[in-house]
């Protein structure tokens, strides 16, 4: 099935399902909420992962993004979506992930309801060429001085933002 055909849940603002339509679908409209989960995966000194997104991407190709992210499949819950994304994206598997926060993401295209979970890995990665074109560590130094200049997607602007303000 290709990516435009990917069936996605259509969920409430509390993520209660609602419906099912084609990923197309909610992507080209604002008013269908979907799932989506996040994760930041640091090492040890604090640095956060960052991939940067292929450029044959339909959202944000290019833009420097969030460790891992990616939607839930139907029937799934977000845990099991979040270690799912993580193997696929990243190559981790039994990396502990602890669940931050969860926030509403809408643009002019799309509404998400991302959850986003936190993991420590300090292992080697094997990414998935054909989404990401490269991953880098990230302090956050480095990160506050590059927010609003085009460098990351708007997805990640507003996630890593919850996260500062959190200060975990």
């Amino acid at each position: 099935m290709s990516d435009s055909h990917e069936m996605l849940e259509v969920v409430d603002k509390n993520g209660n399902v609602v419906g099912l339509v084609r990923r197309s679908e909610v992507h080209a409209n604002p008013a269908l909420i979907h799932r989506v989960v996040h994760v930041l995966v640091f090492d040890r000194k604090g640095r956060l992962l960052l991939q940067k997104r292929s450029m044959h991407k339909d959202v944000a190709p290019g833009k420097w993004d969030t460790s891992v992210g990616g939607h839930v499949n139907p029937g799934e819950d977000i845990l099991e979506a979040a270690i799912r994304e993580t193997k696929e994206e990243l190559g981790i598997t039994g990396c502990s992930l602890s669940f931050l926060y969860s926030y509403l993401f809408s643009n002019h295209s799309e509404s998400e309801l991302v959850s986003t979970f936190f993991c420590e890995y300090n292992d080697t990665f094997f990414f998935n060429k054909q989404e990401i074109d490269e991953i880098a560590f990230w302090n956050m130094k480095k990160i506050r001085a590059n927010l609003g200049k085009n460098i990351f997607s708007a997805h990640f602007e507003k996630d890593i933002s919850i996260y500062l303000k959190r200060q975990y």
